[in-house]
């Protein structure tokens, strides 16, 4: 397989994943070599593979605990990523396309990660009930088609933190109708890293209310 040049360590990354950098390097360097070939990153990922994804979805670890459910995992973006830097919080990718659940599983092994469960599904088809500590997801839909599929994984007084763009405040005011549906109350916008990394991470992050 021919190498791929791809972006090199920031600074910022020995400091977010502590004694976990190792693992981290070799997910990193294997989504490198292997993501695009397998449909799990595009042509220009790689020369910002750290920056734009790792470190991105790494900076928030430190809002987990317990039990938690990424929706549509993906590439292991953020799911894989947070379970390398939160050894302590039991992680549970979801994800329905049999091509990436196969990646999830074979860097799982590979990591030697035994905090993550990987579930080939859809998250409208969760058959568990609202069981989990907390719910995340990045680059899977808008926050108004987004919460009717992650708040019902999630127990009274958990949490949705849900990676999101610049527009995150504009998702929230567009999502009032599902939030009030679904329970969600003290939704509001929180910037993470950003005295580590030049474009630090925005999450939507609120608490679940299940009626009484």
């Amino acid at each position: 397989m021919t190498s791929v040049e791809y972006e090199a360590e920031p600074a910022a990354a020995a400091e977010i994943f502590g004694d976990r950098i190792e693992v981290a390097r070799a997910f990193t360097h294997a989504l490198a070599e292997q993501g695009e070939e397998r449909g799990l990153i595009g042509p220009l990922e790689p020369p910002r593979l750290w920056s734009r994804h790792v470190l991105n979805s790494a900076v928030i670890a430190p809002l987990f605990s317990g039990r938690v459910g990424d929706v549509g995992s993906g590439a292991g973006l953020p799911g894989l990523v947070l379970a390398i830097a939160r050894p302590d919080v039991e992680w549970i990718l979801i994800e329905p396309m049999e091509r990436r659940v196969a990646w999830l599983s074979e860097q799982v092994a590979a990591l030697g990660l035994d905090n993550v469960e990987v579930l080939r599904a859809r998250a409208e088809d969760w058959k568990r009930g609202p069981v989990l500590d907390a719910a995340t997801a990045r680059a899977v839909s808008a926050l108004r088609t987004l919460v009717p599929i992650t708040a019902p994984l999630v127990r009274d007084g958990g949490e949705l933190i849900l990676l999101k763009g610049t527009s995150a405040d504009n998702e929230i005011e567009a999502a009032a109708k599902p939030l009030r549906k679904f329970g969600i109350t003290d939704a509001r916008v929180e910037v993470v890293g950003a005295e580590l990394l030049p474009d630090p991470t925005r999450v939507v992050r609120a608490t679940v209310r299940r009626a009484r």
